[in-house]
């Protein structure tokens, strides 16, 4: 098995609720954060069991650039201060137009980038944030290494534009 298989095979067996259809009549906010760095706190304190925020991460879902823990009697508001997720690893096959990318979560997802699961290059503060969306509308800030490794899968454009591909989808890099 290759390592970009490898990759998916962390993530394939993996259920995830219906929290897309999940509708509950009690709303609220309760104090849990995701930190810049993927870390979670809920009251201020570090949750230190991280199984605990993967599980959390499961029943995460995005309603007009606000986040929700949501169950099928609760949705409770929390603080994302960047991205919810951390793209940790990735793995490519094949080249040119026809590589696909995989990327791998601090939580557990894996995602193939493509038309429904972009790359995006933010402009933040004049610092370049490279995301992939993982899953509605959820992205992963791809870490700085993970991105020297993209990078380097490059090329760069006769317009200057540095650019990659994955199932067929030019992503622009810069």
């Amino acid at each position: 098995m290759s390592a970009f298989e490898q990759l998916l095979a962390t993530a394939r067996d993996r259920k995830l609720p219906p929290v897309a259809s999940w509708q509950p009549e009690t709303t609220g906010a309760i104090d849990i954060r995701i930190a810049a760095n993927g870390d979670w706190y809920h009251d201020g304190t570090l949750i230190r069991r991280f199984a605990i925020a993967k599980v959390f991460a499961t029943i995460l879902r995005v309603e007009g650039g606000s986040y929700y823990l949501v169950t099928p009697v609760e949705k409770l508001r929390i603080e994302v201060e960047d991205a919810p997720f951390i793209a940790t690893d990735m793995e490519a096959e094949g080249s040119g137009q026809a590589m696909r990318i995989a990327f791998a979560t601090n939580v557990g997802d894996a995602v193939v980038a493509d038309a429904a699961h972009p790359i995006i290059v933010e402009d933040r503060d004049g610092e370049p944030r490279p995301y992939v969306e993982v899953r509605s509308g959820l992205k992963a800030l791809i870490a700085r290494p993970v991105f020297y490794r993209l990078a380097a899968l490059a090329v760069e454009e006769p317009n200057g534009e540095i650019a990659v591909w994955s199932s067929g989808t030019r992503f622009r890099l810069g």
